[in-house]
């Protein structure tokens, strides 16, 4: 009987299905890895790496344009609108022709809806610290530290619409598909750490935001720049554990294959930076396996700290995981931090129509006490002095309601109020104004490019210089417009 003979397979691999699965140590597991990288692209036109193989350092920390105290920024995301007529700037006004009709030169609020009456603010405006800055009473704790804040009431920007608004606050551009701006600065400065991201976003346990992954987008930038959702609770990242059938060593000798065959594909071809972001990833999810899971494991923290935060309060209790998960991830190296408070849509959200007195109520409440608290935090450990902290939502709310005897306010892209604080930024004052009535930005207008300016700035970036080659054009967060807000830098 004649002996069927077999011919040693030549793959592009260079090994044998045998020699692949078991001889390089990947076994089966390393199946699971190469589908993964299939299913990214890999297989297809790839470039990407350096002559080694060995993905750039794409994330490496870098100088920056000039010496600053920031390393770090933590923005504190209100998504939905918060109102400054009720949080930061007090209009006596209101009070005064409280219920009457709105005679000005802005006929209709957002989705063509009428402006109804003048409303007063509700809560009771007090001056605090030593600056006597104006603060109302939906956020007493946070009053604590009103010499660290510089509130700038005379910002404005280009929509009114929570989608555009979100994406326009996070990326400068009112456009699906540009780089946000943990991203620029991820791109700009890389992280301060190899076992973490260096942009991590967490949102409500209600929903995201409204254009969802868009607002912590990489656009046009490599992947490796953009935001890492975590969640605050449980896993910070799903299917980040090793299944238990895996050992550590088959793991390794997985990851070390995949190099290999990197290694050997990327040798004639040319430098494609999805490649390298992508072979960061996934070395960077082995090493977060540890990491990730210790820097969320908030019961380390003693239970003097848990209770400050407000983890024991059900409702303060996620914001205060967030702020304090914050503070774990900038001592990690962590460059950008953006914690949302509010999700979905609705009155979920700062996005007051109906009924915006318990609505901010309710918000104040749940941010409140744990963003005092981290504030306390990073004074006590030292962070305060290379961290920068942002407060806003996407535009603020009209001083009229939507209709006689209702609490609920429009929004507004005319003027608005945000916040900094933290390295670098002169506290204890209010910067620009809007009008008697809370209407429009009248002194000191600033557009929301230059309020990147002025982070970029804070952060040792020259925003006319962070550029990135793209379509033929030098791009910028700031697109061609921004400037630094001066007054805001210490």
């Amino acid at each position: 009987m004649q002996t069927k003979r077999f011919t040693r397979n030549n793959p592009p691999c260079g090994r044998t299905r045998r020699e692949f699965l078991w001889e390089t140590g990947g076994g089966f597991a390393g199946l699971a890895l190469i589908d993964l990288l299939s299913t990214d692209g890999f297989f297809g036109q790839l470039k990407g790496a350096s002559v080694d193989g060995a993905p750039p350092a794409l994330l490496a920390p870098k100088l920056p344009h000039f010496p600053t105290r920031a390393k770090h920024v933590i923005f504190f995301f209100m998504n939905g609108g918060p109102s400054h007529v009720d949080l930061f700037d007090p209009k006596p006004a209101l009070t005064k022709y409280n219920g009457t009709p709105y005679k000005g030169k802005v006929k209709v609020g957002s989705n063509n809806r009428p402006i109804g009456y003048l409303m007063q603010s509700p809560f009771e405006f007090k001056n605090h610290g030593q600056s006597g800055l104006e603060i109302s009473s939906v956020y007493p704790h946070l009053s604590r530290f009103a010499d660290d804040l510089c509130v700038i009431r005379s910002l404005y920007t280009d929509t009114a619409a929570h989608a555009s608004g979100n994406i326009q606050m996070n990326t400068g551009n009112v456009i699906i598909g540009r780089p946000s701006l943990g991203s620029w600065l991820s791109y700009g400065l890389g992280t301060l750490g190899n076992d973490l991201p260096s942009f991590v976003v967490m949102t409500d346990p209600r929903g995201g935001p409204i254009g969802g992954t868009s607002n912590w987008s990489a656009g046009f930038m490599p992947a490796a720049f953009q935001g890492t959702l975590f969640r605050s609770k449980g896993n910070p990242l799903l299917n980040l554990a090793t299944p238990e059938d895996v050992s550590p060593r088959t793991q390794r000798n997985s990851l070390n294959l995949l190099q290999r065959l990197n290694r050997k594909h990327l040798k004639d071809r040319e430098q494609e930076s999805e490649l390298a972001a992508r072979i960061h990833s996934y070395e960077l999810a082995y090493r977060m396996q540890t990491t990730a899971s210790e820097v969320v494991d908030v019961e380390q923290e003693s239970e003097k700290t848990r209770e400050m935060y407000g983890l024991n309060n059900r409702l303060t209790a996620d914001y205060g995981r967030k702020c304090l998960i914050a503070r774990r991830l900038i001592e990690k190296g962590v460059r950008f931090v953006q914690l949302y408070s509010g999700g979905g849509h609705g009155p979920e959200t700062w996005d007051g129509h109906v009924d915006c007195i318990n609505n901010h109520s309710l918000h104040g409440y749940e941010t409140d006490q744990p963003m005092a608290a981290l504030i306390e935090d990073l004074k006590r450990t030292g962070l305060w002095e290379e961290t920068l902290l942002i407060w806003g939502g996407e535009f603020g709310r009209t001083p009229t309601s939507e209709g006689l005897g209702k609490p609920g306010r429009d929004h507004t892209r005319l003027g608005f109020t945000m916040w900094l604080a933290g390295a670098g930024v002169k506290g204890g004052q209010a910067i620009g104004a809007t009008d008697e009535l809370g209407f429009e930005a009248v002194e000191d207008p600033y557009h929301v490019s230059d309020l990147h300016a002025t982070v970029l700035h804070l952060m040792g970036l020259d925003h006319t210089k962070l550029t990135y080659f793209y379509h033929g054009l030098e791009e910028r967060l700031t697109g061609q417009r921004g400037q630094v807000i001066e007054g805001a830098l210490a």
